[in-house]
């Protein structure tokens, strides 16, 4: 690819990204990094064998509920209602499959569920409003605009704005006892939604608090080593740090791998949004953190916990593996060429290994999942060794991501 062309694709993303959100098909693509056609083979390959395992999911899905997990041992699909954090998934996935396929049966059942979620924007009691509203209404708003997509988005990110505490600086993740202000990682992955009702709107507030509450996440969140915990208990009336954990981890210090590529991909979103150094240099070094780890598998597919007492026989955790992937292949174009390939080539390890068939379902298997192997809860022993909603849909994030690239 010529300088040239890339100069001006980058001028284009700078266009677009001052007046609408950033979808993963408006991304910066600064470097030249080569998509191989064996992985952009194996990626259209792997999007018609998700749609097919999503119509058999399809068919096992109660009208009225979403799905979490499949327990193959007693053939059990287990469901969530719509204020569950896992919600906006499903549909989004379906969403992405229909842009990738063309399949209209999954683009009705998308907007069938749709209807379910929708009351979900006046949700006030989770900070997960992203995740839930942004990952199903901003793509389908993203696909075909409409008012009535808009004004679902503009109220959850409403909804998501009276969970911010300025004395804090952040926004609530869980509900607690009133001397505690408990806020998670994961919660830099519901910013999205903020940033994206300011461009909306040209209101500054929900900017504001997304920049706020990442910076407040980035000074107490991470350790020296750049690790993340995952759990800070904050003062609620003068925001003092009163407890640092790691609620799904193997210990309170112990590196959880899914935390770390929450805030991995968070970062990356906010230095999106923001174009502020810091975010960027932060993303990096959380990559690094997990890239460069003594216990990073060859196959870049992560234990569950960097951590994890009876490594190298601990269970890997696609789910993590696949958001990984999908935030290297953004971060790889807001990198100098060297390091971008480098991340580039990590992703694509990833999505190699994870459309193995160690990892990805045999067609009609897995409960209509996609990916096997992912680990929820260890501690709690709940989703365990299982497939995970949301492992599906940013592995398939990612392998859309990487075909983009090669546009």
């Amino acid at each position: 690819m010529r300088q040239k062309s890339l100069y001006a694709k980058a001028l284009i993303f700078a266009s677009i990204c001052l007046g609408t959100a950033c979808s993963s098909s408006e991304r910066a693509q600064v470097n030249d990094l080569n998509p191989t056609q064996e992985v952009l083979t194996l990626a259209d390959s792997a999007f018609e064998d998700a749609a097919a395992q999503y119509k058999v999911l399809m068919a096992r899905l109660p009208e009225d509920k979403l799905p979490k997990t499949f327990h193959e041992e007693r053939d059990y699909l287990e469901t969530s209602d719509t204020e569950w954090w896992t919600s906006g998934f499903y549909p989004g996935t379906l969403l992405y499959l229909f842009e990738e396929t063309g399949d209209q049966v999954l683009y009705e059942e998308a907007m069938r569920v749709l209807k379910l979620l929708e009351k979900e924007q006046y949700n006030t009691s989770t900070h997960d409003l992203g995740f839930m509203m942004y990952d199903s209404y901003g793509n389908a708003n993203r696909l075909k605009p409409s008012p009535e997509y808009k004004e679902v988005l503009l109220n959850s990110a409403r909804s998501l704005a009276t969970r911010f505490n300025p004395a804090v600086g952040a926004i609530r993740s869980w509900d607690s006892k009133p001397e505690d202000f408990i806020v998670i990682i994961d919660n830099m992955m519901n910013l999205d939604l903020l940033f994206w009702a300011t461009k909306e709107t040209g209101d500054s507030t929900y900017y504001d608090i997304a920049v706020t509450h990442a910076n407040t996440t980035m000074q107490n969140h991470f350790r020296p080593d750049n690790s993340t915990y995952h759990v800070i208990n904050y003062n609620p009336t003068t925001g003092e740090v009163q407890e640092k954990k790691t609620a799904q981890g193997a210990a309170d210090e112990s590196a959880w791998a899914r935390g770390q590529a929450w805030g991995l991909y968070g970062f990356i979103d906010t230095y999106r949004e923001t174009k502020d150094e810091k975010y960027l240099q932060q993303a990096q070094r959380i990559a690094e953190f997990m890239l460069n780890h003594e216990n990073m598998p060859e196959d870049k597919i992560p234990y569950w916990d960097f951590h994890a007492p009876n490594i190298p026989d601990a269970l890997r955790d696609a789910s993590a593996a696949a958001i990984t992937a999908s935030a290297l292949l953004e971060l790889s174009q807001y990198v100098d060429q060297a390091k971008g390939q480098e991340y580039f080539n990590t992703a694509e390890t990833i999505l190699k290994n994870l459309s193995s068939d160690e990892y990805k379902a045999a067609p009609g298997t897995n409960g209509g999942f996609i990916l096997k192997r992912g680990v929820g809860h260890m501690p709690a022993g709940t989703e365990v060794d299982v497939p995970l909603t949301y492992g599906d849909y940013y592995y398939i994030e990612a392998l859309k991501r990487y075909k983009e690239l090669a546009d």
